[in-house]
């Protein structure tokens, strides 16, 4: 093997693990691999730049434009609202209506962009009919997996592998080649889901949780374990806290207790640092026996008894929000984000997995390090609150203070968003375009229309993946032009030697969805898609079997929290532990492989 191989093989080696330990973001290693192949000079300058105008990476661009038209108009939330008109009564009905909208959704846009804006829709459903929420976040994020199999533009795998039967002079996918494929998976998928996963899922035991009509901040409370933490504090008249406002009595930092509640004759107000107590006024504080009995004692207070519930003013509530996988949020402590005044909400409690809640009252609460997946519970002005969800890179809102109406934020131009996605679809479906132009001139108009905000166009684009795929084209490249790609399918043919094409497709199946457990599925099928396409060649087979399945398994993340953003982000909000991931999609993975070995042939002969 040569030198620059052997290079190109420790840039892979080092990129791979940079990918699995996740220290490091995603294109940030691509970046680092590009520059390496640079500085060794593997590759040259045009083929290591190259990636950022390959027609896959434009095409991702505009999608994001789409996708993002499709969430501001308001038109995916208010297609997730619709869930609950649709969704019955049982689990099991309750999760098919899930999965079917989810995969819908994630046909046309991220899958994480899909469980960001319907996770607090499933949240809130699953409470009103009391369904355990261990009991219907798996099965709503791998739907979103396997809705990414149906379309075209529905996950960048799938236009990687059509890009690369394209470059190699093949005629590529179209939008509908991987429906009837992504239908039967989809299928399988939920019908494993509702039948064996009523054995396989968590809290199988707890069966059904108590039903309620809407989520209230005494919910949250006990949820959190806040009743014996809440107490109540009468302000008498010679106290020194009359007339000095939250801000100056900093009670939090000084006596570790946290006012969640001011109320004068039964009536509720608001807590803001700016607003001065008064004589009599009911002050309900979060804080250990300890630290409030220090407070009376330092304010001269009047201590009244013990609270079980929480109430507040009917223009505030709380919600539970999650950290996705690269918000800003993350490595950062509540201090250093300066969260109350970023998100004008007031963080009560924090949740890592199923791990001890740390509440408002510890001292330790603003120097607490974010990571992600943590669950936090949050107080505010509910039109605030209900703002959270337009924060998605940073947090994503599990459940709403109060039920939404079903109704447009904007009808005018939601229908103007639906005209246009369908005239962008129906001319990838027939062909008039080039796809990557059709996408273009639907991203534009989405512009052009006000869809899409001017100011917020770039905000809607993912640029981590979009560097990703860039910057992982030129190892792919690297790969080939210095004869590792050739030297791993020279084995392959030995290992293959009269072995059927099944065979074949098996093996790269395998290969891939282990490889996407631990590494993102667009540098799966980056690294993959070039290896089936020279099998295909050497072998005398028609690539397109080998790339579809390369695609369809690339998205088959199920068996590890840590396979995808889409399964990081309902760790936490579901409660599961890494063994849950493991029992229910191990199983399902190993039944998407099968049947791709089996479906994709049919569909697409060798």
């Amino acid at each position: 093997m040569t030198p620059p191989a052997l290079i190109t093989l420790g840039v892979l080696a080092v990129s791979l693990v940079l990918f699995v330990s996740d220290r490091v973001r995603l294109d940030i290693v691509a970046l680092l691999a590009l520059l390496s192949l640079l500085l060794f000079d593997i590759v040259p300058v045009d083929d290591a730049l190259a990636g950022f105008s390959n027609p896959v990476v434009i095409m991702l661009v505009g999608l994001f434009v789409i996708g993002g038209a499709i969430t501001e108009t308001g038109l995916a939330g208010w297609l997730g609202q619709r869930l609950g008109h649709l969704a019955g009564e049982g689990e099991g009905r309750t999760i098919a209506v899930v999965m079917l909208a989810t995969a819908a959704l994630s046909a046309f846009m991220s899958s994480t962009g899909t469980v960001a804006i319907l996770m607090p829709v499933v949240g809130t459903l699953a409470l009103r009919r009391g369904i355990a929420p261990a009991r219907i976040y798996l099965p709503f994020a791998f739907a979103a997996h396997l809705g990414s199999m149906l379309t075209l533009i529905s996950t960048p795998p799938n236009l990687i592998v059509s890009g690369a039967l394209r470059d190699a002079g093949h005629e590529p996918f179209r939008f509908f080649t991987f429906f009837p494929i992504g239908v039967v998976m989809l299928a399988a998928g939920m019908l494993f889901l509702i039948y064996a996963g009523k054995y396989l899922l968590p809290s199988a035991a707890q069966g059904q949780v108590a039903a309620q009509a809407v989520l209230s901040p005494e919910d949250f409370a006990t949820e959190y374990g806040l009743g014996t933490l809440l107490h109540a504090l009468r302000v008498p008249r010679g106290s020194k806290l009359v007339g000095r406002t939250l801000g100056e009595a900093n009670l939090r930092s000084a006596h570790a207790v946290n006012v969640v509640g001011i109320s004068l004759m039964g009536a509720a107000h608001p807590v803001v640092p700016h607003r001065p107590f008064g004589a009599d006024e009911v002050l309900v504080v979060q804080g250990h026996e300890d630290a409030v009995v220090a407070t009376v004692e330092h304010w001269g207070l009047e201590r009244l008894p013990s609270l079980q519930s929480l109430s507040l003013p009917p223009e505030e509530s709380l919600a539970e929000v999650v950290i996705p996988r690269r918000s800003a949020l993350a490595g950062r402590t509540l201090r250093q984000a300066r969260f109350r005044d970023q998100f004008r909400a007031t963080v009560l409690a924090i949740r890592r997995g199923t791990d001890a809640v740390v509440d408002a009252s510890s001292p330790a609460l603003k120097d607490f390090t974010l990571r992600r997946g943590d669950t936090l519970l949050v107080k505010g002005r509910k039109k605030h609150l209900r703002n959270l969800s337009e924060a998605r890179k940073d947090l994503i809102l599990l459940a709403e203070p109060d039920p939404r109406t079903d109704r447009l934020a904007d009808p005018r131009r939601a229908a103007l968003t639906v005209s246009i996605t369908l005239a962008m679809l129906t001319v990838m479906a027939l062909g008039l375009l080039p796809n990557v132009v059709a996408v273009l001139l639907a991203a534009v108009a989405m512009v052009l229309t006000g869809c899409v905000r001017s100011a917020d166009v770039y905000r809607t684009v993912n640029w981590e993946s979009v560097v990703l795929i860039a910057g992982m084209f030129p190892l792919a490249t690297a790969l080939e032009r210095t004869g590792v790609t050739q030297l791993a399918v020279a084995g392959l043919e030995r290992l293959f030697t009269g072995a059927s094409p099944h065979a074949v497709l098996a093996v790269l199946a395998i290969v891939t969805s282990t490889l996407g457990l631990f590494i993102s599925n667009t540098a799966t099928a980056v690294l993959v898609a070039p290896v089936a396409l020279r099998i295909a060649e050497s072998m005398d087979l028609r690539p397109e079997p080998l790339l579809m399945a390369v695609a369809i398994t690339a998205s088959a993340a199920f068996a590890t929290p840590i396979a995808s953003p889409v399964n990081t982000l309902v760790m936490s909000p579901g409660g599961y532990r890494f063994a849950d991931y493991a029992r229910v999609g191990i199983p399902l993975q190993v039944l998407i492989v099968a049947l791709a070995v089996l479906v994709v042939p049919w569909v697409l002969p060798f």
